[in-house]
């Protein structure tokens, strides 16, 4: 298959907005995938490469080769030469690479090169994620879609799955087990605006969702604190401990104090989910790239783990001695988990009251915490998707800030002006300052007007962004506020999503950078590792 094959796929699913369309176009061409590329094509459909990153950034990209006229090159070739690249390394290798990476896109058309470079930086958004791909892999092998994903989520590889299915059909699925070692995707939450609502929506209460009463016919619920760490998946096979990120890197050698837990557990196998997180002295958590700074890092574990030691809090056990808890009510599974580590289970509350949820609540977001998750105690273990069971509250930030700039669409958002620039004034210096970008939350009107509105302020442009009069104050929610490297205020945005325009505020009147970091906190005491990690969503169309 020629790779213009699966880049018109992907442009045709990046333009629709129709799910049932999404699914029919990538089930049309994972059908006619040969066998020796269908992990290859899933995975380039789904946004990813089949063997992690390539050492490939944006700086060997900047200056493309003139495209070819005729599209040549076939999947495999692709597959080929990413494995080659993957294993370039030692004196000379930066130059290989930058030879090989000129030598195949100078066989790729413009179309082919646009889809290559955003694959290889991470920045190929179509819309063809496990929601649709998963569908899409059972209508081409002709599978039940439960089937599919349940293998999906064992495997922790949607890639895999496809080959599986698509190669061996229900029959190759179906011996699809958990297996101890190996990664399983991990359970996420939805998100609720409120405590109340939150438990409002698993037990099924009437009335206000405001209203603070007890819960109906005394339905008891699980709330947790919820870590601003890294989420971490821990498997143990006598005494070999395995430790990976919710992506399922492995970090094992990076995080010595989880695998001596997991050894001093009194059990022969087992598979944990949890949270590590670097903490102050006194017990509140250090900024989140704190501990991403030490989960990134590649040093001498020792010397890591003395200079920002981690702990970590488990809240799920997946497979215990021989026995695969997926399918056990949360209630048996927190069970277990609190007899086998009782010194290491996430702080928590089980209750009926609506009331005592809000005060918990309130209690771990005044000890730092991020919020709570609140989950059904008669749930199963949802792998590899965001189970109904799982509901996270969190509270909002919300910032008034300045639109320094705007960058081009893609896919879908082509011919529109979609990720703004950020800014916020430094009171030193009276300047604007860039401090994240984000086109999260952008309504099609919303993606109209502004289009229209910054063609108005424009002061310069080039092929990616456009320059604008320093004048519309856009009101921007985040989750937090981290230390950056990468912007010159310092400080970057997490998470942030648009809200609305406010047409009734000036630049003059917007948040400053002050405003930010008193969000973020005392820079002094951040620790070691402070910089180390850029802003958690580097947004881009």
């Amino acid at each position: 298959m020629v790779l213009d094959d699966v880049v018109q796929t992907s442009q045709a699913v990046a333009a629709t907005r129709s799910r049932t369309a999404k699914v029919d176009l990538l089930a049309q061409l994972l059908a006619r995938t040969s066998r020796e590329e269908v992990v290859a094509t899933t995975s380039f459909l789904s946004g990813s490469l089949p063997r992690g990153r390539v050492g490939v950034g944006y700086r060997s990209l900047r200056e493309l080769p003139e495209p070819a006229t005729e599209p040549t090159i076939t999947v495999a070739e692709v597959d080929r030469w990413l494995a080659e690249l993957a294993a370039l390394e030692g004196s000379g290798s930066t130059a290989k690479r930058r030879d090989a990476l000129r030598s195949l896109l100078a066989r790729a058309t413009a179309d082919e090169q646009r889809y290559l470079t955003a694959l290889l930086v991470g920045e190929l958004r179509q819309g063809a994620l496990d929601g649709v791909m998963l569908p899409a892999v059972a209508k081409a092998a002709g599978v039940d879609l439960d089937l599919v994903r349940r293998a999906a989520m064992l495997s922790g590889s949607t890639p895999t799955v496809a080959q599986a299915a698509l190669l061996g059909g229900a029959e190759a699925l179906e011996a699809i087990e958990l297996e101890v070692l190996r990664p399983v995707q991990p359970m996420l939450a939805v998100s609720s605006p409120t405590v109340a609502e939150a438990l409002t929506e698993l037990v099924g209460a009437q009335g206000d969702p405001k209203d603070a009463s007890d819960l109906p016919d005394r339905v008891e619920v699980a709330v947790e604190c919820k870590i601003d760490g890294i989420r971490v998946q821990v498997h143990r096979d006598g005494d070999e401990v395995v430790v990976v990120t919710r992506s399922l890197d492995d970090i094992t050698s990076r995080l010595p104090e989880i695998v001596d837990l997991a050894r001093a557990l009194p059990v022969d196998r087992v598979v944990l989910d949890g949270e590590a997180v670097a903490l102050r002295p006194g017990g509140r958590p250090q900024p989140f790239q704190v501990t991403g700074a030490r989960t990134g890092s590649r040093g001498d574990a020792a010397v890591l783990r003395e200079r920002t030691p981690l702990t970590v809090y488990l809240f799920d056990v997946l497979h215990l001695d021989g026995r695969t808890l997926l399918d056990e009510p949360l209630a048996v599974r927190r069970a277990e988990l609190q007899r086998i580590a009782p010194d290491a289970v996430i702080p928590s509350i089980t209750t009926a009251s609506a009331q005592e949820a809000q005060e918990f609540f309130d209690g771990v977001v005044a000890d730092g915490h991020e919020g709570v998750v609140v989950k059904a105690l008669d749930r199963p273990y949802a792998a590899g998707r965001r189970g109904a069971g799982w509901i996270k509250v969190k509270p909002r930030h919300t910032f008034d800030l300045v639109v320094l700039a705007v960058e081009h669409g893609s896919g879908r958002r082509r011919g529109t002006l979609s990720n703004i620039h950020l800014g916020a004034r430094d009171p030193r210096t009276g300047e604007l300052v860039m401090v994240g970008k984000t086109f999260k939350g952008m309504t099609d009107e919303m993606l109209a007007w502004q289009t229209k509105r910054f063609t108005e302020l424009e002061t310069a442009r080039d092929d990616w962004t456009v320059q604008v009069r320093p004048e519309q104050v856009v009101e921007i929610a985040i989750d937090g506020v981290q230390t950056s490297s990468r912007y010159p205020g310092g400080i970057a945005l997490r998470f942030a999503r648009v809200l609305r325009y406010r047409d009734d505020k000036t630049a003059a009147e917007a948040d400053t950078l002050d405003d930010l970091r008193r969000l973020h906190g005392d820079p002094a005491d951040e620790g070691t590792g402070a910089g180390a990690a850029e802003e958690a969503n580097p947004a881009a169309p």
